[in-house]
């Protein structure tokens, strides 16, 4: 359904941008048709229900007609930048992507060598820049709401993970969840 939408929106508007969402959503259909078995899989309905939220929440995004002055500006370098570092975490995790908690093996190598949760960091990046370009209290409402179920999933996540000794030493090593020298 996303990649659909993808499409005709690419189709409609010739957009780089929408080019490059095509993408990281053929790319996400892909990882998850192809995905390394979990050792360990979390079966907690409110991890299952975080991941539906922070996953599908952001279909509740509706264009706004006020556009602060330079957010069209501001919004398409968020977006961009989500994007890119969406696409490295994405390539760095390989086929241990998914959709709940799970342990398919601790990834430590490119985005997932400075943040632990760069996947979420992308999407708090291209929430931030189509908020920025369409500015409403219902689409600050959504991102607030997505936002705080990635911030479950990563707890969840975080939980489960904490059960393998690799995961323990790459904590060590990688500080920071999302944002270096912040959180």
């Amino acid at each position: 359904m996303f990649v659909r939408s993808g499409l005709e929106n690419f189709r409609s508007t010739h957009s780089l941008v929408e080019a490059a969402f095509l993408v990281a959503q053929l790319w996400v259909v892909s990882a998850y048709l192809i995905r390394r078995p979990a050792v360990n899989l979390s079966l907690r309905t409110r991890d299952w229900l975080l991941a539906f939220g922070g996953t599908f929440g952001g279909v509740l995004y509706r264009p706004a007609a006020y556009h602060v002055p330079r957010g069209i500006e501001l919004g398409l370098v968020l977006q961009v930048a989500g994007l890119a570092l969406c696409m490295a975490s994405f390539l760095s995790l390989g086929r241990s992507f998914g959709f709940a908690p799970a342990d398919r093996g601790i990834k430590q190598r490119g985005a997932y060598s400075l943040v632990r949760h760069p996947i979420y960091a992308s999407y708090l990046l291209l929430q931030l820049g189509y908020v920025s370009q369409s500015t409403s209290v219902r689409n600050g409402l959504v991102m607030a709401l997505v936002c705080g179920c990635d911030v479950g999933r990563i707890f969840a996540e975080e939980r489960l993970l904490s059960e393998n000794p690799t995961y323990a030493r790459y904590r060590t090593k990688v500080r920071w969840r999302i944002v270096p020298g912040l959180w």
